[in-house]
């Protein structure tokens, strides 16, 4: 029981009295509704982690190791976020937007000297992503992902059909993510890949292997088909709409 405990324990803060200190912020603060709540918690959450400005966390925002995260100017949360921050910590840079049921999932029991998950500036990260960063994830300024991406930067070791999977350890190389790149829709980016600054990755695709800057990259495995440089301005006759959001970036 003992041992159970201290487990838990690790796995939400780094002592008892960060914990405790933590978890009563968290308790009173984090299920208060509307604009009231964004405000106490841009108030408060500063007692438990790294603020630069006053982010906009909506209620409901799950946060384990809140002392690891650092949160730029303009940040916001959505609905249903989930942060694990276990020693490595969580990093996201000035007007980033991250979309309701994402999770940034350090969760280093292992102690990987690399691990963590960094987010550049004036990202957007869709609903539902999925980012795992056991063996560090450096997410450029300017990056946009679809809903349901997943930026998995751990791998199990199975080579041995005589033992099970999990007894066999994992590898951990690390993701890169440069800037300006486009993640659509599904993706998927395992362990040990760069995508090069400028990228597309098209919907569904799986990223197995470094992709060149400026690529358009669709498939699975993952394929450039087109350098982004080598289009027209006129390759594709639409309407372009530009919004509100890039009006309050600029």
């Amino acid at each position: 029981m003992r041992e159970q405990l201290s487990y838990y324990l690790r796995g939400q803060a780094s002592s008892w009295p960060v914990y405790i200190l933590e978890q009563l912020v968290l308790g009173l603060c984090s299920w208060v509704p509307t604009v009231i709540g964004i405000g106490l918690r841009g108030l408060f959450y500063r007692l438990i982690m790294k603020l630069n400005g006053v982010p906009a966390i909506e209620v409901g925002v799950r946060i384990a190791h809140a002392n690891g995260i650092k949160l730029g100017k303009g940040v916001y949360l959505d609905q249903g976020v989930y942060l694990h921050a276990l020693p490595g910590g969580i990093s996201i840079g000035d007007s980033t937007f991250v979309m309701h049921h994402t999770m940034l999932h350090v969760f280093n029991f292992r102690n990987l000297p690399q691990a963590g998950i960094t987010i550049g500036s004036n990202c957007f990260i869709g609903e539902f992503n999925v980012v795992r960063g056991q063996g560090g994830v450096r997410i450029g300024n300017g990056v946009y992902t679809g809903p349901m991406v997943q930026i998995v930067a751990v791998n199990h070791v199975y080579q041995d059909p005589k033992r099970p999977i999990r007894e066999q350890g994992i590898t951990a190389q690390g993701i890169v993510i440069e800037d300006d790149v486009w993640i659509g829709a599904g993706a998927t980016i395992v362990d040990g890949v760069t995508v090069g600054q400028g990228s597309v990755i098209g919907a569904g695709a799986v990223v197995t292997s470094n992709i060149p800057p400026f690529s358009i990259a669709v498939g699975t495995p993952a394929k450039p088909i087109r350098d982004r440089r080598e289009l027209s301005a006129n390759h594709r006759q639409v309407e372009v709409f530009f919004g509100a959001l890039e009006e309050i970036r600029q």
